[in-house]
């Protein structure tokens, strides 16, 4: 096993963020610190450490999800010492981190985890695992930019995929959508929409794949059950194959 998907699978980090952990030099295997990653480990015979610290293999595997206030970076850490979402979890008694990302403005549903497999297939756009948003735009878009929004539009970073996007009301100046995509670009639906001249005001995730916000309380995060991870799980897409990194929404 590569050392950077046990680091993930043990609920260090995202795959990703192990391979930075790994080249930061805070990754020893055997006493001998890695810097580079791809070592293949031997789980049940060599000894991993982080930050000096024994990792221990087969975590009791943690599923939350949490209505993310804006205002709160979503990361494990922040060295300007800015709000994180950390904080607001502090209550889980597992070494967790975040499926993905909201920006900073951006309020909703986040899925956290130490099982770092779930978090990848979730998360990479190839396993298409739609995410609804509710948007509050500034002025009325023209149907011809609604299309355009719907076919894909081409943003820094390249095309959009087609998006399911429905006006659902509107309240003085501010139209309000709903938005289901599959992609992870950044600020993608801000950007979607500056596209074709308008700003987003307020934008909030209300649901990842069959997973909905419901009633929970801003700010507040619950355990998901069982049957919420399995039909998760039913919500990727196996016949796609992850072939590039992203970034949240």
């Amino acid at each position: 096993m590569r050392l950077e998907k046990f680091l993930a699978e043990c609920g260090i980090a995202s795959r990703r963020s192990s391979k930075k952990y790994i080249q930061a030099g805070r990754v020893t295997v055997n006493d001998e610190c890695v810097r580079v990653p791809g070592r293949h480990i031997v789980a049940d015979r060599d000894t991993i450490k982080f930050d000096g610290s024994r990792v221990e293999g087969n975590p009791q595997r943690v599923y939350l999800m949490l209505n993310k206030p804006t205002g709160y970076l979503t990361t494990r850490s922040d060295e300007r010492g800015r709000p994180i979402v950390m904080e607001l979890v502090r209550g889980s008694s597992q070494d967790i981190y975040p499926v993905g990302r909201l920006d900073l403005d951006t309020s909703g549903l986040l899925l956290m985890t130490n099982d770092g497999a779930f978090a990848y297939r979730l998360t990479h756009p190839s396993h298409e695992v739609k995410k609804t948003y509710i948007a509050q735009v500034e002025r009325q878009p023209s149907q011809q930019a609604i299309q355009q929004l719907r076919d894909g539009i081409e943003i820094v970073g390249g095309c959009t995929a087609p998006a399911i996007v429905v006006q659902i009301g509107r309240k003085g100046e501010l139209a309000q959508f709903k938005l289901v995509i599959h992609e992870g670009k950044k600020r993608q639906i801000r950007r979607m929409f500056k596209a074709v001249g308008h700003n987003v005001i307020e934008l909030k995730r209300v649901q990842i794949g069959s997973l909905k916000l419901g009633r929970l309380a801003l700010g507040e995060y619950r355990m998901l059950t069982p049957a919420e991870v399995q039909s998760l799980q039913n919500d990727i897409n196996p016949a796609s194959q992850p072939t590039r990194d992203h970034q949240g929404t």
